[in-house]
C-alpha cells in the first residue's frame, strides 16, 4: 500500500553558504523507492510524478523513472496570483497543473509531450523586470545550460 510522506532533499545553499533543503510529499512505494507528488520548487531535476530512491541521511536522491512531467518554475516580484489566473487556463490546455503557489511564485507540472514550444509560448510572454520562468528539470544541474535529455527515451514512438 502507497503511504504518503514528507522526505527533506538537498536544494543548494544559502547566500551565507549554508545548506539548503527542500520538504518534498512523496508516496512511498512497496519497493521502497518514492513518488513525487508536486514538483519541487528548488530541487533541481525532479518533476512531479517521478520515482526516486533517497538517502534521507545525506538528503540525496537518484531518479528511478522519469514520470515524463515538466517542472516550470515561475518567479514574480510582484503577486503571483495575477500570474496564476493569466497561466491557470493555457496551462490546463496542456493538461498541465498548478503544483504549488506562494505571494511569489508558481510550480507548474507539464508532460513533455506537449511540447517544449507550446510550453514555451505559455511562458515566454510572462518574462520581464517583475517575472520570469525557467524548467526545473531540464538542464544539467551542475551548469544550467546542458539539456538533460531525458525525454527523448519518453517521446520515442512505440
Amino acid at each position: 500500500m502507497e503511504s504518503l510522506q514528507a522526505i527533506e532533499l538537498f536544494a543548494g545553499l544559502k547566500p551565507d553558504g549554508q545548506p539548503m533543503v527542500e520538504r518534498l510529499p512523496v508516496k512511498a512505494l512497496p519497493d521502497n523507492t518514492l513518488q513525487l507528488v508536486r514538483s519541487p520548487a528548488f530541487v533541481k531535476g525532479l518533476a512531479s510524478g517521478d520515482v526516486i530512491k533517497a538517502d534521507t541521511g545525506k538528503r540525496e536522491f537518484e531518479i528511478v523513472k522519469h514520470s515524463g512531467n515538466l517542472s516550470v518554475r515561475v518567479f514574480t516580484k510582484n503577486d503571483a496570483s495575477t500570474l496564476a489566473d493569466r497561466l491557470n487556463g493555457p496551462v490546463a490546455k496542456l493538461g498541465g497543473e498548478l503544483d504549488f503557489e506562494t505571494p511569489r511564485m508558481l510550480i507548474y507540472s507539464i508532460h513533455v509531450s506537449c511540447g517544449f514550444n507550446n510550453i514555451e509560448e505559455v511562458f515566454n510572454p510572462i518574462s520581464g523586470d517583475d517575472a520570469m520562468w525557467q524548467y526545473g528539470n531540464v538542464y544539467d544541474p551542475a551548469d544550467g545550460v546542458t539539456p538533460l535529455n531525458w525525454w527523448q527515451a519518453i517521446l520515442q514512438p512505440e
